[in-house]
């Protein structure tokens, strides 16, 4: 490992460790020191790491990122706006602290906890024991997170609690040089309910980084929608890991829009610890220029009769890189596993590149399992087609490439979203105009 690099880190938490949320609760503070002691022995991954063989970070070492403090470069409530979705609860953090005054949380259903996770650390730490305590991941990020963790978002509902509107957590960054270590903490008790939204997104053209790591938690009969909308900033760095643990009979459905930043690299997986499980994880990455966006998913059929869906696609365009590993392991008593994966690519240029690697892990005789990954461009054919009803070129490939993209678009049940989407996807084609009279 870099020492410039491990040194810069074991500084930076001196630094700020005495004011991290938590600091006076010896469980986290001991899981604090044992996750930065594990950053410095392995450091972040390399591309001598399999998961890790398409996505160099060696740019992020070369910058000395530092956390910013609370009120630093705050937006005001006119920037939130413009950005929120709308249509539900809002929780505003700004370069990794909430802030309340710009947050919208009024009329909680009852029995439904939504605060920060400093908040929470200080008032009701047992709660969040279980999911703080140990290490979620074995690689730097997740080290650094569980060290660095500043503030986040905890959603705790209770048994048979129903949440009618989405809760979106919009994460805005605005400096240069400044990383977001993030924790965010969703449980779902026993039958209950709830949507909810990470949305990531920059406010100047500025170099940082976002370090994130959600945990979901799906007790017996419960339901979590979840969606990741990242959109920042063209020359910033994103690092995400969400991961589930279900029960019996739960429901997960986990949706990550990756509209891209220099490089982002997501981590997706859900664990059956019951059976009756069921997972759907969808995605969509649009990307050009030079930018690289690496999606990997992990779905651990422990037990029996589960059910999970992967449907994942990408556009690129010019230099874009996108990587797609998606792994299915069906455990040997996992009989009745039903699960299916598949990744379509767009390519819109020459240059742009994608490594996919759908993989299935099957230990279990009793199973219906299937993936497959395509990559290509345009088809001809349908081109021709178009341009044979008198549309021209530019607008047919305009069209095909939103109507691809709309595939995944259109799974998105929260209605702000999907509008928001179908408007960034036919803002970045040739001939917008055309194709919303076509659509």
């Amino acid at each position: 490992m870099n020492t410039q690099v491990r040194d810069h880190y074991l500084a930076e938490f001196a630094r700020v460790a005495d004011r991290l949320p938590g600091h006076g609760v010896p469980w986290f503070r001991r899981a604090r020191e044992v996750a930065l002691e594990r950053f410095a022995e392995a450091g972040f991954p390399t591309i001598r790491d399999e998961d890790w063989k398409y996505t160099s970070v060696a740019a992020l070492e070369k910058r000395p990122f530092r956390m910013a403090l609370p009120g630093e470069a705050r937006p005001d409530s006119a920037a939130v706006k413009s950005l929120a979705l709308g249509g539900g609860y809002l929780m505003v953090f700004v370069n990794g602290h909430h802030v309340p005054e710009l947050s919208r949380l009024e009329g909680l259903p009852k029995g439904v906890t939504v605060a920060s996770l400093a908040e929470s650390l200080e008032h009701q730490p047992t709660l969040l024991q279980a999911a703080l305590a140990g290490e979620v991941a074995q690689s730097g990020f997740a080290h650094l997170n569980t060290a660095f963790a500043a503030d986040g978002a905890f959603v705790h509902v209770g048994r048979n609690v129903m949440v009618g509107a989405p809760i979106e957590f919009l994460f805005l960054s605005t400096g240069a040089d400044v990383v977001s270590h993030l924790r965010n903490v969703v449980w779902a008790e026993e039958g209950a309910e709830v949507t909810v939204i990470e949305h990531y997104a920059g406010l100047q053209d500025a170099s940082c980084l976002t370090n994130a790591v959600t945990q979901i938690f799906t007790d017996p009969n419960s339901s979590v929608e979840h969606y990741k909308f990242q959109h920042e900033a063209p020359r910033s760095f994103h690092v995400g890991g969400i991961h589930a643990q279900q029960k019996r009979d739960s429901r997960l459905a986990s949706h990550s829009i990756s509209l891209g930043a220099a490089l982002a690299r997501h981590d997706i997986g859900t664990r059956f610890d019951a059976e009756g499980c069921d997972a759907t994880l969808n995605g969509l990455y649009l990307v050009g220029g030079r930018q690289h966006v690496d999606h990997h998913t992990r779905v651990d059929h422990a037990k029996p009769h589960g059910t999970s869906r992967e449907f994942y696609r990408g556009v690129l365009d010019g230099s874009a890189r996108g990587v797609f590993n998606g792994r299915v392991i069906v455990h040997q008593d996992a009989q009745h596993t039903d699960a299916q994966q598949v990744n379509n690519n767009l390519l819109l240029s020459r240059e742009a590149e994608v490594d996919t690697k759908p993989q299935l892990e099957i230990y279990a005789d009793d199973v219906k399992c299937a993936h497959g990954a395509t990559v290509g461009q345009l088809d001809e054919d349908q081109i021709f087609y178009l341009r044979s009803r008198g549309i021209d070129a530019g607008a047919a490939r305009s069209l095909l490439t939103f109507a691809f993209a709309n595939d995944i678009i259109n799974r998105i049940r929260v209605a702000p979203l999907r509008a928001r989407l179908q408007g960034l996807m036919l803002a970045r084609l040739p001939q917008a105009d055309v194709v919303r009279e076509l659509v």
